[in-house]
């Protein structure tokens, strides 16, 4: 017989699952790929994108959950970024990320509307903001992995695949 399963720690394991995916992918990114530019968008690298992630998530953390103590970390510089660098900021970033969902289960299973958030686009429940928030790193972790092909940088199947071992991606996250 399995125990309950309470659903704030299921939120926030999966959430970790996540970004451990996210910082697996930038542990092996080929050094030559960071500044590799985007076709079609020359001004934009592969470097840009990588610290959007980051940069998002304290937008994200700024917007929803300033008014309500939490503080934002300090946005990266895209243009000068690397993984020494990112890989850090992404915990750190990841920790307001989890600040954020622990304020919507602690508050009904929302994250209270505050007043710099304008869009109104999200739905503020905890399962809208987690599944907003994996979508779009999803979205830039294919990204990334379609760049590389593109631009000759073809990644191992270990890491490509590495990204949908989202069972040892979890294990990794709580050790």
């Amino acid at each position: 017989m399995q125990s309950a399963i309470d659903p704030r720690d299921m939120l926030l394991a999966a959430w970790r699952t996540n970004n451990r995916v996210t910082v697996f992918l930038f542990e092996h990114l080929p050094p030559e790929l960071w500044g590799a530019s985007v076709p079609g968008a020359p001004r934009r690298t592969v470097r840009m994108i990588a610290g959007h992630i980051h940069n998002a998530r304290c937008m994200w953390i700024k917007t929803l959950g300033k008014e309500h103590g939490i503080v934002a970390p300090r946005a990266v510089n895209r243009h000068k970024i690397g993984p020494k660098e990112l890989i850090p900021a992404l915990g750190h970033s990841s920790r307001g990320i989890i600040s954020l969902l622990t304020l919507g289960c602690d508050r009904g299973g929302a994250i209270p509307v505050s007043a710099s958030y304008t869009w109104r686009n999200l739905p503020l429940d905890v399962g809208h903001v987690l599944t907003y928030f994996v979508a779009h790193e999803g979205h830039h972790r294919g990204q990334i992995v379609m760049l590389a092909r593109q631009l000759g940088y073809r990644l191992p199947a270990e890491i490509t695949g590495g990204l949908w071992h989202w069972s040892k991606r979890a294990r990794e996250a709580r050790s």
